[in-house]
């Protein structure tokens, strides 16, 4: 309304060309916001891209996903939630009334200007003063209202999500047994983000300019008829049906163009991540070569999209600018041009110079009130795409809770092609749960890609048998633990072993939290729960001086000092660190994955010897030889599908030796 004043008081009276002014911002803002919306992502394959634009489309589909979602923003009907949509309505309706008073002040305040009354201009202006600040506040109150709303919408929607998607090992799962999602980062993070402010800013574009329309239809029918507004609006809704129409592949190019510059961005974190490796390689030009390539789809596609919204501005400029120019000036000479209309036979220039100018103005806001339903076309196909996405992965998160994968594994190759195939369903294994004892009984080992590392595998493990796990890369040895810790699906058999907590894993490569030194010691446990465990500080400086990391403590002063620990550790210090949790934690099985290669023998003799001391049973995955004593027996796979579980005897580790 402020930039249309200042067209107004600029001295263009026409109101045809007002009204042209009112449709050209609105093609301005049809027009903007088509290059937003980009965030990091992995690469997408060409199928998974396709089969996601695809879905970017506002129809039967879109509206049954938009309403299961807004079950989850809305969980009830009397909520927090509800209470900001009725206060955005209530708004809405004011800031209408607002927009109706301002402009029938508006006019009286020029009309005086013009008729030189002194006393109507300062009736009106003092009423204009008196009326700001409540004008204000609603419009404050509106962007209050608005902005809670957006902001509960996204915890609603965040807390459902993470509440899925950090459902047992399901975050792991959607990465690595499943295809179908490629950047679940992105989408919990900045597509729920847009797509709620997507939400609530249509539920803004569509409500208030339908009550506008259904005020200025009521008042224009007064000043003008009705032949005039009706004529308006048929041409408006032509107009913009066919204008949304015209920009549907807007949508689904937006969202390919997201994709692409998540790629883009996703290309150049990995060269700063990998630096140091790529650096060794020398391998600059094929990272070079890698980045270009990735840039120039996006340029490609950028170039397509421009050349659409040329095309797409020709027909704006034709459709909403200059024929609704011819259309505002047939609508608002009719009653003026008319001699037998009685409203205007004896009225005087002045009375008629004003009745033309507030019509005029509310054609105005008529157009522009027609012009943000048609906007709100265009806010729902970029609504459709963020709608699509959001509903991917709830379905993909509620199949991967409940055991199902698209990666299917079914009559898959054996890496050795003289045996046979055989069929392999995941999830059809058994799993038993007992404590100190581990059972694989006629288990498949294969991996998520349908290799299959070996066909039947058998053997036990009590508690107090340490075993060495060995063999060449490829093997399946990184296979049997994930099948072990549930993390890759149970195709066959049956596994018997303890509860996960009761079973715990050492990598190479530790993993050190965000927090004080006394969570990476704990970890995953927090400080209350070593306090419900009655584990004290002082039993955890023990853990630290038995794999002799005391003086971190000693140098940082406090169990609560809070540093970069991935990068403040060097790897033989993380990998004690990871020793020392193993220390606090007592499973009764503990896998032991490499995860003493950077630490000294006397170290690691200690390490094995407390294990074995507090009840520890330990899968060992070692080349180092000084390691066998510490084992009872063997498991060796050939990785041509073939294994052997033997007791290490005395010829064996003098062999190692």
């Amino acid at each position: 309304m402020a930039a249309v004043s200042k067209y107004l008081t600029a001295g263009n009276s026409s109101i045809a060309g007002a009204l042209l002014f009112a449709v050209y911002v609105l093609k301005q803002r049809l027009s903007s916001g088509t290059n937003r919306d980009k965030g990091a992502s992995k690469p997408l394959l060409d199928n998974d891209k396709d089969r996601k634009t695809d879905k970017a489309a506002v129809d039967k589909v879109f509206f049954r996903r938009i309403c299961h979602i807004m079950k989850i923003l809305l969980p009830q009907t009397f909520c927090k939630e509800t209470g900001y949509l009725l206060l955005i309505a209530v708004m809405l309706m004011a800031r209408t009334y607002c927009d109706v008073w301002m402009i029938h002040n508006g006019t009286m305040i020029e009309s005086a200007i013009i008729g030189r009354s002194t006393t109507t201009f300062k009736r009106y202006l003092v009423s204009f003063i008196t009326v700001m600040p409540f004008i204000s506040l609603v419009n404050n109150f509106l962007k209050l209202g608005l902005n809670e709303l957006k902001l509960c919408f996204r915890v609603r929607l965040t807390n459902h999500l993470y509440n899925e998607y950090l459902t047992g090992f399901t975050y792991y799962q959607i990465g690595n047994l499943d295809n179908r999602i490629a950047n679940p980062d992105q989408l919990i993070t900045q597509d729920v983000e847009k797509f709620c402010n997507s939400v609530v800013d249509l539920y803004s574009n569509v409500s208030k300019p339908l009550l506008d329309i259904l005020i200025y239809v009521c008042k224009l029918n007064t000043a003008i008829g009705s032949l005039g507004p009706a004529s308006l609006l048929s041409y408006l809704v032509f107009s913009g049906l066919l204008l949304t129409r015209l920009r549907r592949p807007i949508g689904k190019m937006t969202v390919t163009e997201q994709m692409y510059e998540g790629e883009y961005r996703y290309v150049n974190s990995r060269l700063i991540t990998n630096s140091e490796e790529i650096a060794f390689y020398n391998g600059n030009r094929r990272e070079k070569q890698t980045i270009n390539g990735t840039f120039q789809k996006l340029v490609d596609h950028l170039n397509r999209f421009i050349h659409f919204r040329f095309s797409m501005g020709v027909m704006d400029s034709i459709i909403a600018k200059y024929i609704a120019m011819v259309v505002g000036y047939l609508v608002i000479s009719r009653p003026f041009l008319d001699l037998t209309n009685q409203r205007h036979v004896n009225s005087t220039y002045s009375e008629r110079l004003e009745d033309y100018y507030q019509s005029g103005r509310m054609l105005i806001s008529l157009a522009q009130a027609l012009g943000r339903i048609v906007l709100a076309g265009r806010e729902m196909n970029r609504l459709s795409g963020f709608t699509a996405r959001i509903t991917d992965i709830q379905e993909v998160l509620k199949e991967l809770n409940s055991g199902r994968y698209e990666r299917t594994m079914v009559t898959q190759k054996i890496k050795d092609d003289s045996v046979e195939k055989i069929p392999l369903i995941p999830g059809r294994g058994k799993i038993i749960i007992a404590d100190n004892i581990i059972k694989f009984e006629h288990i498949p080992l294969a991996t998520p890609n349908g290799d299959v590392l070996i066909r039947d595998l058998s053997f036990e493990v009590s508690s107090g048998t340490n075993v060495l796990v060995c063999g060449p890369n490829g093997c399946g040895k990184s296979s049997l633990f994930r099948v072990l810790g549930e993390l890759w699906p149970l195709c066959g058999g049956q596994l018997t072993k303890p509860e996960r907590g009761k079973l715990f894993y050492v990598p190479q490569r530790p993993y050190m939290t965000l927090g004080s030194l006394r969570d990476q010691v704990i970890y995953p446990d927090t400080h209350e729960d070593q306090k419900k465990k009655g584990t004290s500080d002082r039993v955890l400086k023990e853990y630290l001086d038995n794999v002799q990391l005391g003086h971190i403590l000693e140098r940082e002063g406090s169990w609560d000092s809070v540093q970069d620990w991935m990068d403040v550790l060097s790897g033989g210090e993380k990998q004690r660190m990871a020793m020392a949790r193993l220390f606090y934690h007592k499973p009764q099985f503990a896998i032991l994955d490499e995860c003493t290669s950077a630490v000294s023998v006397d170290v690691e003799d200690f390490i094995y010897s407390h294990c074995r001391k507090v009840g520890i049973t330990l899968f060992t995955v070692s080349h180092r030889k000084s390691l066998w004593k510490h084992h009872e027996y063997y498991l060796h796979m050939d990785g041509r599908g073939n294994y052997e579980y033997k007791p290490i005897t005395k010829e064996t580790v003098e062999f190692g030796s």
